[in-house]
């Protein structure tokens, strides 16, 4: 015999499980967005200089400077849990999309995009002088 609660689903748990299957992606933009603001600083003028722009609102950037470490704390944080996400081994169902190894791969790729950046943007500060 059926009860008509039998299929219905315990609240908040198709959310948890929709937040679980988008979790790469939302930590890859956290980590990416922050490794950009972190470099903003420092890095952004001299990149955006080289490929030609230029302007007095360069000198704007470098208000970005004094939460430079809370940027790179979040991006570190951000990238240590997309780390964790994508490389660790974690059962997939079938019809999901950790089953298509295109979308792992790319997920995979713009992690390592992503984390060769914020290194940049971490080891720019000690060969800065080298370009001065």
């Amino acid at each position: 015999m059926s009860r008509p609660f039998d299929k219905l689903t315990m609240p908040g748990k198709a959310e948890a499980e929709g937040a679980r299957k988008h979790a790469e992606p939302a930590a890859l933009a956290a980590g990416g967005i922050a490794a950009l603001l972190a470099g903003a600083c420092c890095l952004g003028p001299l990149v955006l200089v080289t490929l030609g722009f230029g302007g007095a609102w360069l000198s704007n950037l470098q208000l970005f400077e004094p939460y430079q470490p809370v940027f790179i704390a979040v991006a570190l944080a951000a990238l240590g849990w997309a780390g964790w996400r994508l490389y660790r081994p974690a059962a997939c169902e079938p019809g999901g999309v950790c089953a298509v190894p295109w979308v792992r791969r790319s997920y995979r790729i713009g992690f390592w995009i992503v984390a060769a950046w914020l290194l940049a943007v971490l080891v720019f500060p000690y060969i800065a002088p080298l370009f001065y």
